[in-house]
């Protein structure tokens, strides 16, 4: 499937969300058809294409009570053995991905003498920003929520004195095999993680967790050392400047409540209930 279509297909899936919320019930696949301009017929073949599974068995995914499911049946614990701290280069080897970090005084600069390339990108989840330095991926950000102007805003802000360069065939390669799950041409898509040294244990704990499964808040802190710092850990899985690859929206409260995320709970029902629907249809 291409990234158009890929675009597109969310788009649709984005509508019926939103067709879906406004109802008590649960919708017919008729009826979903009908409110998207489409046959049954169609609609179903379109949905399934993109989600890998049938518009109704997406649609018990994208419930409140999934989430629910998923962190009774699919809850991660995580090591911390293995999850506290950076490996001695600096690298941390996870799937696809070739994970590296900015040092702690690299950071405070905030982003000071760093040239960050940019561009826009269709993804199975709608427009995508993404950002990358010489080293990596260093920023994805979802407009379908917030629109590409703050977008944008949101993810500039976080290094004010970088230089930013829109060059969306710099990122291509990285993006392509990123959003395909699979290494690219050197073996792994990289990225290059720029924030502060409590953030960068939080979002490697996040990168531990896999996909189709959960993890909560309090197991995070307790996996970095830090137990107490529950809201802290909070704020540093919302801070994580790279979406979907590094999986902030697999944390959750303890309770099963979603919590937040930084680009629109609409988008992290859309990325859960995607990757379960991936996990069975695999």
């Amino acid at each position: 499937m291409s990234d158009m279509e890929q675009g597109y297909h969310f788009n649709v899936m984005r509508r019926a969300i939103e067709s879906i919320d406004a109802g008590d019930e649960a919708k017919s696949l008729e009826d979903l058809a009908g409110e998207m301009g489409m046959s049954p017929a169609h609609f179903q073949r379109l949905f399934t294409k993109w989600a890998g599974v049938s518009p109704k068995r997406f649609q018990q995914y994208l419930t409140l009570g999934h989430a629910k499911a998923l962190l009774h049946d699919h809850f991660t614990t995580l090591d911390t053995s293995n999850a506290v701290g950076l490996s001695g280069s600096g690298r941390l080897h996870d799937l696809f991905l070739r994970w590296e970090a900015m040092s702690p005084g690299e950071f405070a600069r905030k982003g000071a003498g760093l040239v960050i390339y940019w561009g826009w990108f269709p993804s199975p989840f709608g427009l995508s920003l993404v950002m990358g330095t010489e080293k990596g991926i260093c920023g994805i950000g979802f407009a379908a929520e917030m629109g590409e102007a703050e977008a944008m805003q949101d993810l500039t802000s976080r290094w004010p004195e970088a230089a930013f360069v829109e060059a969306p065939e710099r990122l291509r390669p990285w993006v392509e095999s990123a959003y395909a799950g699979k290494a690219g041409a050197e073996g792994k898509t990289p990225l290059h993680m720029i924030g502060s040294p409590l953030q960068i244990k939080v979002w490697e704990a996040l990168m531990r967790i896999p996909s189709g499964e959960v993890t909560t808040y309090s197991e995070i802190a307790r996996a970095i050392g830090k137990p107490a710092a529950v809201r802290a850990v909070g704020t540093a899985v919302g801070r994580n400047p790279v979406s979907w690859l590094i999986p902030c929206h697999r944390a959750m409260r303890k309770s099963g409540g979603l919590g937040g995320y930084h680009w629109g709970l609409p988008v992290k029902r859309a990325l859960l209930a995607y990757e379960t629907a991936q996990a069975e249809a695999g």
